[in-house]
């Protein structure tokens, strides 16, 4: 044997065992028995996790889905409805207002501002910023307007109403306020800004307060010219007088701004557009601011001497018809409408119709010298009681039988021998009556004045078919027909101009924002007597003023030449439509001789001394006529009166 292990022998594996049952396949090429079933492992449990394919899916479809969602949300926006979207973002950023023209202003004859306008702020608010969810509070409107109201002299109420108004991010709180009440409000802003910076329990309740550059109109005189002048409503429109007739003129063009804003404040760096206001014209009127002040201060006096109702003061250039005053009393201040007493709001020397009494015989005297009737030394024999018709006529005094020319009638203004004289312009009396009213009319009664001023009256004067029996003989002497004061001046300022009527004119011409200046028209001329027939009245007026004889010696003006009548008048009571109490008149011009200036004066029931037009109204002529005459320089004539005749012996 060997020192070498002998080579072991190998044995084969015994064969696996086939599954109970199987039959056994043996010798060569047999089929190998299969593997256990792994579903029995002979080994430790595995967990196997389930296929992630089906929650893929669904997780897929639903982003599918929600991704579907917004593309038809996004073309319904963007194509579908993008106009309708559009709006709405338009109307939420973009906001317009109205840019306010500038007011033209108001001047006298000289340039003196009567009317002009002044920087002001139109208080506006944004509704949206004073909303709970905008301001956190329930409350904000009313807290806003507990703080505005005082400022604003507004109820508290009506503050916290617009400031609750739906559906806009505009709304106004206060028209035209001063540059001073913007800036109170702007201090309480300021205020609560600033405590809201630093103690988050604060809201400013007043962020949403905004103001917009606006005009005031004033009036640097106050109640000078009131009445003419007229007022501006809170609106910025003419409420009265020459505001309200010129207000197309005065206001111009109001222009518009959009513009985009955030939290109540214009985006300066966003698209705006705007089209600019353009400003009103100026207007130049024809009165003369000092002679104004005179006639205004004279009437004013004299109406609260007598405890009159009221009264009025016209003065006209006898040559061109312009006005150089148009004065009421009692008046107003335009500045302040809430102290005004309704009863002298608008221009009664235009709107009150009256019967003037004793200075409309001078429309009678021209009839009866136009038609060759009667001469200024034409005997009338003037009886103390005159029976006609259903009356039986007086004058303003007992008297015994006068003997006086026709100029000696006018000069103690004798109502029968006016009746007398008239009653020669006919065959018949409804002949004279014809006659009578030809001539009214052509001196302007019955008829607007041409002032086309708002409110004016055109007074009374009837048909003479119409004329009652008593009318027959008191509209001669100026009862039962009625006129405005300016309709009275214009009589005497046409006798003054030789017998050619001129309309009276307020405004001398406009200048509009170019500054140019454009006259106005020329007035109308209409002839209503003669030259000479013109002269021989202007004369026999005199004898009114300075014969002792006449009823008008208070209106002497020492060195002057004056023409002037009065005129006591039973008044009709507008509230009754009765006779009670007088209006007193004096009407007149001067230099008699070379007239150049008109003054009509009339007081509404004197209840204080004096009713009698020559001693209330005498004086008030005197005084306005002098300044008149110096302040437009008009020189005495020197010339001699004419002293025409008043009496004759029998």
């Amino acid at each position: 044997m060997s020192d070498r292990e002998p080579p072991r022998r190998r044995v084969p594996a015994p064969a696996r065992s086939a599954r109970p049952g199987a039959p056994r396949r043996p010798g060569p090429g047999a089929r190998p028995a299969r593997r256990p079933v792994a579903g029995r492992p002979t080994g430790p449990k595995v967990i196997r996790l389930g296929s992630p394919r089906p929650r893929l899916r669904m997780v897929s479809l639903g982003l599918a889905l929600v991704m579907i969602a917004f593309v038809v949300r996004l073309l319904q926006v963007q194509a579908v409805d993008a106009s309708v979207y559009a709006a709405m973002a338009e109307q939420n950023r973009y906001v317009g207002r109205t840019l306010a023209a500038e007011r033209g202003e108001i001047t006298d004859r000289n340039g003196v501002e009567l009317a002009t306008s002044v920087d002001a702020y139109d208080i506006t608010a944004d509704p949206t910023m004073f909303t709970p969810k905008s301001t956190k509070l329930r409350d904000a409107p009313e807290q806003a307007a507990a703080l505005l109201a005082p400022i604003l002299g507004q109820d508290a109420g009506d503050v916290a109403k617009k400031l609750k108004t739906p559906n806009t991010r505009y709304t106004l709180l206060a028209h035209r306020r001063t540059p001073q009440v913007w800036t109170q409000i702007k201090d309480l802003k300021s205020t609560l800004a600033a405590k809201s910076a630093t103690d988050p329990t604060t809201v400013n309740v007043l962020a949403g307060v905004l103001a917009v550059p606006a005009s005031k109109r004033v009036y640097p005189n106050g109640g000078l010219a009131a009445g003419l002048l007229g007022w501006v409503s809170a609106d910025g429109k003419g409420g009265g007088g020459l505001e309200q007739q010129l207000n197309g003129e005065l206001a111009g063009k109001d222009g518009k701004i959009r513009y985009a804003q955030s939290g109540g404040r214009q985006v300066p760096t966003a698209d705006s557009t705007e089209t600019p206001a353009v400003p009103g014209s100026d207007v130049e009127l024809t009165i003369d601011r000092d002679i104004q002040w005179a006639a205004q201060n004279a009437i004013t006096e004299q109406v609260k001497e007598s405890k009159a109702d009221r009264g009025y003061v016209i003065v006209q250039d006898t040559r061109t018809g312009q006005i150089l005053a148009m004065a009421n009393s009692p008046g107003f201040d335009p500045n302040d409408l809430t102290r005004a007493n309704p009863d002298a709001l608008g221009n009664a020397a235009l709107q009150d119709a009256y019967e003037p009494g004793s200075t409309a015989k001078v429309m009678s005297m021209a009839a009866v010298i136009e038609e060759n009737v009667a001469t200024p030394a034409t005997h009338v024999v003037v009886p103390n009681r005159l029976h006609r018709g259903d009356r039986l006529f007086k004058d303003d005094i007992d008297h015994p039988t006068w003997y006086l020319t026709l100029n000696g009638v006018l000069a103690k203004s004798s109502n029968i021998g006016t009746i007398l004289a008239t009653g020669q312009l006919g065959k018949t009396q409804a002949q004279s009556n014809q006659v009578l009213y030809s001539y009214l009319r052509k001196f302007g009664l019955g008829s607007y004045s041409g002032l086309d001023f708002p409110g004016e009256t055109k007074g009374i004067l009837a048909p003479p078919d119409q004329w009652s029996t008593s009318q027959q003989f008191t509209i001669p002497f100026g009862q039962g027909v009625s006129l405005n004061a300016m309709q009275a001046a214009s009589v005497y300022s046409t006798i003054a101009n030789g017998g050619v009527r001129v309309e009276p004119t307020l405004i001398r011409g406009t200048k509009g924002a170019d500054g140019r200046f454009t006259p106005a028209a020329a007035p109308k001329k209409t002839r209503v007597v003669s030259a000479t027939t013109a002269k021989t009245l202007a004369k026999m007026l005199e004898s009114v003023v300075d014969d002792e004889e006449g009823t008008g010696t208070k209106a002497r003006i020492p060195g002057y030449r004056v023409a002037g009548k009065t005129g006591t008048a039973n008044r009709v009571d507008p509230a009754t439509g009765r006779y009670h109490g007088y209006t007193s008149s004096f009407a007149g011009f001067a230099p008699a001789d070379n007239p150049r200036i008109t003054v009509y004066c009339a007081i509404q029931n004197a209840t204080r001394g004096s009713y009698f037009g020559g001693q209330i109204c005498g004086p008030i002529y005197k005084e306005v006529m002098e300044f008149a005459l110096k302040t437009l320089q008009v020189p005495p004539t020197g010339a001699k009166a004419a002293n025409l005749p008043v009496t004759f012996t029998p």
